[in-house]
């Protein structure tokens, strides 16, 4: 059974201590394949130094996270684009939208996220988006945008059943994490209602452990309590819900 997880940051400074154990830990699960999303240019080195350490299981991606979209952002968007003229990338994120933490930023986060859906459709590259209470606005930027060259991965995807089958219509994946086990989570009530083939797994870890993680620092592993979830909600294997999703990320990810 191979497991992947679309979304997780094993560069962050939270696995510091016990990185090597960690990523052992989630082999020993089952989980094989992980994609790992960009924040910024400061963590570059370490997701360049874990790909050396982990060829043949890490995947990078680059980008500018939105939280991380300040007056600087330029220069920002300008180390992704020399990035992406040095070497190879699976897709351009996590990009997007994130109005949790900072309204004053809009109009720099929706210029960013522009310039990083036009450089994804220039190296035909998928885009693996971060929206955070702004549902309307990163959706009028991918009815702009909307193309056949536009596809990716809908991260952590926390909407209702609407706006899920509005950010398919845009060649969207539903990035399904620890959420769809939290008790408050909601999607749990309406994902069966949506075919598999739009599912992809991810854990975003270290953040947004599953139950019953809940409130501790998430880690690839636990990436099973999602798989276990999401084989009771669809009522399937979890050795199907696996190679489902698996084959779903090579369609976004083409490796």
């Amino acid at each position: 059974m191979i497991i992947t997880d679309t979304h997780t940051h094993l560069y962050s400074e939270s696995f510091e201590a016990d990185q090597e154990q960690m990523i052992s830990r989630a082999l020993q699960a089952g989980v094989s394949r992980f994609f790992v999303p960009a924040i910024d240019s400061t963590y570059s080195e370490a997701m360049y130094a874990l790909e050396r350490k982990y060829p043949k299981l890490v995947f990078l991606m680059t980008g500018v996270h939105p939280t991380h979209v300040k007056e600087d952002y330029e220069a920002e968007l300008e180390h992704v684009k020399k990035a992406l003229e040095s070497r190879t990338f699976v897709a351009i994120g996590e990009i997007g939208i994130d109005l949790y933490w900072d309204k004053t930023t809009l109009k720099q986060q929706q210029d960013a996220f522009r310039a990083q859906i036009q450089l994804a459709k220039h190296y035909q590259l998928p885009i693996v988006i971060h929206c955070r209470e702004a549902f309307d606005e990163v959706f009028e930027i991918l009815e702009e945008e909307k193309s056949e060259d536009l596809f990716g991965i809908f991260h952590c995807f926390t909407g209702t059943i609407e706006q899920a089958h509005q950010a398919i219509s845009y060649n969207m994946k539903l990035g399904i994490g620890g959420v769809v086990t939290f008790r408050n989570g909601k999607i749990d009530q309406f994902l069966s209602q949506i075919d598999l083939k739009h599912i992809v797994l991810e854990t975003d870890a270290p953040y947004l452990a599953p139950v019953p993680y809940r409130g501790k620092r998430n880690e690839s592993a636990y990436i099973m309590e999602v798989l276990k979830k999401l084989s009771f909600i669809y009522e399937e294997s979890e050795e199907n819900i696996a190679k489902i999703t698996t084959q779903n990320s090579r369609d976004i990810f083409k490796v």
